[in-house]
């Protein structure tokens, strides 16, 4: 008995020890996945996508264009990240909170978020992050008196100055710390990653598999092909070879809607008639609000993007409802008689000449210029347009300033109204119309500080009537994007910024 005894005794030892055994194999795989936070397949395939304007670069703090904004807000977040409505969310950081007095910004690190590279993303890191954009003197940076770390996980920025609006400024993006390749091979932490970039070929995104969100994104991979122009990438679109595109109407008449889903979102940009102050006519009020009064916002909409937009009367994009004032829509209601008479009274009863320049890799801001030109004739304006590529209207029409008017769409970098009226402040570095206004200076600045959000918007409002009243440029409409998607692709979300999130799209089985 007590042989056999023994015998159980043993057997249940090696039981217990086998068990063990699996129970700690099991285990240490799955600290394993937590410590690389890989996330799972939620679905694969790879779209492609037409790019007519290349990125000028991956730097997250030296990006102007909206086109390379777009790519950049999938391969960087910052502390926040906006949802499709708008409301800011927690991304690198995964808990923040502001101060009563609004002057301190508290923000705790996502536990395990990493950078594409795999390396965990650190509070140096982000005070690296902070610095940067305060040393590139990102709008609301200059209020920023100094950003600490109170712990490994924790980040304290202090403000000089109260500002209840700084939260959105957090979107900037969190890059590794002297890191000195981010032009050219970026590092975020953003749902796809850069793979390659040749010029004039191609721009290839992978799946980051570090991704904190999960579920997401559900491609692995997104190719930007680069195409001519619109007509070219039409035919990418048609042959095959292509999977999705930003169209303008007329290109939808010409599709098999077999074949393609057509998805339309606002552009969040507002279409302009920049006119630059400083050119000698337009130093002259009358004359700029002449050209107000001849230039006809629902003409164009109708015949150059056949309904497909939305008036906007101001810099703001009409869907930020809260800030928009859509009184300024009927400001100025076409008339002619109305403009010659100003005309006169300023000197020119007998026009003068004028220079658009359009960026021609815009058809929609050539057609725009085209229909304007015919609607100066009215006042005697004899206007012509002047084609330049983007790096040419990028360096001599926004930088240098080196322009009569220009046809643009100008969007906002974050879903702040600075964002959208900052660059008028006289002083400001992108007030690239030149625009100048001690009233309008004064009226931003009592915004900026006001801590009750009506007061504030209102203050906002009050100071997009300035512009208007000034005639500081002709603003025009939010043009729709009108997607064309490849059927068998889905999930194209609308934010209110210009962007396109490439990590909700996915491909059906």
């Amino acid at each position: 008995m007590n042989k056999k005894k023994q015998k159980q005794d043993i057997i249940k030892i090696i039981k217990v020890l086998v068990f063990t055994l699996i129970l700690t194999i099991i285990l240490i795989g799955c600290s394993e996945k937590e410590k690389d936070a890989v996330i799972k397949d939620t679905g694969g395939g790879e779209l492609v996508i037409a790019m007519t304007n290349e990125p000028t670069g991956f730097d997250p703090f030296m990006a102007e264009s909206a086109d390379t904004r777009s790519i950049l807000f999938n391969i960087f977040e910052g502390l926040v990240k906006p949802n499709t409505d708008g409301t800011l969310i927690p991304a690198v950081a995964e808990d923040f909170k502001t101060s009563d007095d609004g002057k301190m910004y508290t923000f705790v690190l996502r536990n395990g978020i990493k950078f594409h590279n795999g390396n965990p993303v650190t509070v140096d890191d982000v005070i690296y992050s902070i610095n940067q954009a305060i040393s590139m003197k990102f709008t609301g940076y200059d209020n920023v008196a100094s950003v600490q770390a109170t712990d490994d996980k924790t980040i304290e920025i202090i403000l000089s100055e109260a500002d209840n609006e700084f939260l959105p400024y957090l979107t900037v993006a969190i890059v590794p710390k002297d890191y000195t390749e981010q032009a050219t091979r970026p590092i975020g932490t953003g749902p796809y990653k850069l793979e390659s970039f040749t010029e004039q070929q191609s721009l290839v995104l992978t799946k980051n598999m570090y991704y904190w969100q999960e579920g997401k994104p559900h491609l692995d991979k997104v190719i930007y092909k680069s195409v001519s122009d619109g007509t070219s990438a039409v035919f990418e679109l048609q042959s095959g070879s292509v999977d999705l595109l930003s169209v303008e109407y007329p290109v939808i008449q010409q599709l098999d809607v077999n074949k393609f889903n057509i998805v339309e979102t606002p552009s969040n940009s507002v279409q302009m008639l920049a006119l630059n102050n400083d050119y000698e006519p337009f130093r002259d009020i009358r004359v700029r609000q002449a050209i107000s009064y001849a230039v006809d916002s629902n003409e164009i909409i109708k015949t150059v993007n056949k309904g497909y937009a939305k008036r906007a009367a101001s810099p703001i994009i009409p869907s930020l409802t809260k800030l928009y004032d859509n009184s300024l829509d009927a400001a100025y209601e076409t008339d002619i008689e109305k403009a010659k008479q100003l005309m006169k009274e300023a000197g020119y009863e007998n026009g003068f000449s004028l220079k658009i320049t359009v960026p021609s890799i815009y058809q929609v801001h050539m057609d725009t210029a085209q229909v304007i030109i015919n609607q100066l004739k009215e006042i005697g304006i004899n206007a012509s347009i002047e084609s330049v590529d983007w790096s040419t209207w990028l360096s001599n029409t926004y930088t240098n300033r080196q322009y009569e008017a220009t046809v643009i769409s100008v969007d906002g970098t974050n879903i702040t109204a600075k964002s959208y009226l900052g660059r008028y402040v006289s002083t400001a570095d992108k007030n690239f119309v030149n625009y100048s206004s001690s009233e309008y200076d004064s009226v931003y600045a009592a915004a900026v500080t006001e801590p009750d959000e009506e007061k504030r918007n209102n203050l906002y409002k009050q100071a997009q009537q300035i512009l208007s009243r000034d005639a500081a440029s002709v603003y025009i409409q939010d043009i729709s994007r009108i997607y064309v998607l490849r059927k068998g692709f889905t999930g194209i979300v609308n934010y209110p910024l210009y962007v396109i999130d490439l990590s909700t799209i996915r491909k059906e089985k």
